[in-house]
This record gives C-alpha cells, structure tokens and sequence, in this order.
C-alpha cells in the first residue's frame, strides 16, 4: 500500500474531516481491520492566506514546495493539498514537487463530467471563485462554471474565513448560503453546485438541496486518495 502525505491546516477543520473521510473510505474498499498509512503536515493557515491577500504566488508556491518535500522526506509516496485556495498554484507546484500530487480540482471535474453536469456554480473562498484555476480545467471537458454575484461572493468569503475555518457552524449562516444557491438556480439555471472550499461540506451536508447536486470536493479527494493508496505500481 502507498503512503499518502496530506498538507493540512488550510484549514483545520477540512482536515479533520480528510483524515475521517479517508480511514471510512479505505474501510469500505478494504474491510480488513487494517488502516491506511498516512502522513500529515499541518502548515500555518494564517502564512498561507497572506500569501494569497498580498498576490505574492511565487512566495505560496516556494512555502508549499518546502512544505511538500518534508512529506517526501518522511516517506510519502504521493500527496495532496487539503483545500481548493491553494490549487490556485497547483500547476506551478506539480512539475517542482519531489511526490506526485493529486489536483483536487481535476478530480472533481471528472466526478461531474462523469455524472453529465453541464453548468456548476462555484462556491469557495473569494480566491477560488475569482480565480481562473477551476474554469481552466472545467472548460476542457465542455462544462460553464458561474459564480455568485459580488455582494453574495463577498458573503460566502466571510463566513467562510471568519466563521467555517474556525470551526464555527451556524443555521443562519447555512440558511443564507443556500439563499445563494437558490437565486443561481433562477437566475442561471444551474445543474449543480461545487462547494470548493472544504469547509463548506461541513455545513452543507446534504448530497442534494431542492435536487441540485452539491459536489463535495473534499470527499472526492479523498476517495482519489484512497483508489490511489490502493493502486499498483
């Protein structure tokens, strides 16, 4: 079995929840006893997002490749990165990084194009839903993303990072984040919704809200891992 190494803490909560999502995803492919190997680092949240806040990516990409390299070090056969923000240098990081990394963004649109969806909104922290890593990989495969409205981007970062990363769950905060998903659905008409940020699935727990997909993408990293862990070669 490989040994797969995780980049935690961004943020601490979605971690937890990998490492959960992980061991009952392997339980259910291998209902041995035994557990999967695995390897965390857990890095400076706060670190990162500055990185982000400042546009400095050279600076995010040089931390996480150090970061990365100390799972090699430790035995890691192959890694991913437990958030969506941080893919937003994921092609920089691939080439440079001494184990294979698994994109959560290509994952998940392969989840979709494999379940026929055609037009996803896009939910995550003000980074991912601005920036162009998503719609990259999604338009190759004939999919439209459509974010928010600005006010309504603006309400899913807040709470994003001043309530879901801390670990704080509120009904009303759920509440309004489904508000949003209902004036996509009639504004636009969307078929399903992306929660890229992994705290998200956190809140909205349900597979579906009124029919509509909502696609956890930390549990479709996970289970890429865990096929990954149990792969040959």
């Amino acid at each position: 079995m490989k040994t797969l190494g995780i980049i935690g803490g961004m943020g601490p909560e979605s971690t937890i929840a990998y490492y959960r999502t992980i061991i009952a995803l392997y339980h259910e492919r291998k209902p041995d006893g035994s557990y999967p190997q695995l390897i965390i680092n857990s890095v400076d949240l706060k670190k990162g997002m500055d990185f982000m806040a400042a546009n400095d990516l050279a600076g995010a990409a040089k931390h996480l490749l150090e970061e990365i390299a100390k799972l090699a070090r430790a035995g890691a056969d192959f890694g991913l990165i437990a958030a969506n923000t941080p893919h937003i240098i994921f092609d920089d990081l691939r080439p440079q990084s001494p184990i294979p990394l698994i994109s959560i963004v290509e994952v998940t649109c392969a989840v979709a194009k494999a379940r026929g969806l055609k037009k996803l909104g896009l939910f995550g922290t003000r980074f991912t839903m601005q920036g162009n890593f998503y719609p990259k990989v999604f338009t190759r495969e004939g999919i439209e993303l459509v974010v928010p409205d600005p006010a309504d981007q603006e309400y899913i970062h807040d709470r994003y990072m001043n309530e879901l990363v801390e670990g704080m769950f509120r009904g009303e905060t759920r509440a309004g984040l489904l508000a949003i998903v209902d004036r996509l659905k009639n504004k636009i008409d969307i078929d399903g919704v992306i929660l890229a940020g992994t705290e998200l699935p956190l809140i909205l727990r349900d597979a579906t809200y009124h029919g509509i997909p909502l696609l956890d993408t930390m549990k479709i990293h996970a289970r890429a891992a865990v096929a990954e862990m149990l792969s040959r070669g």
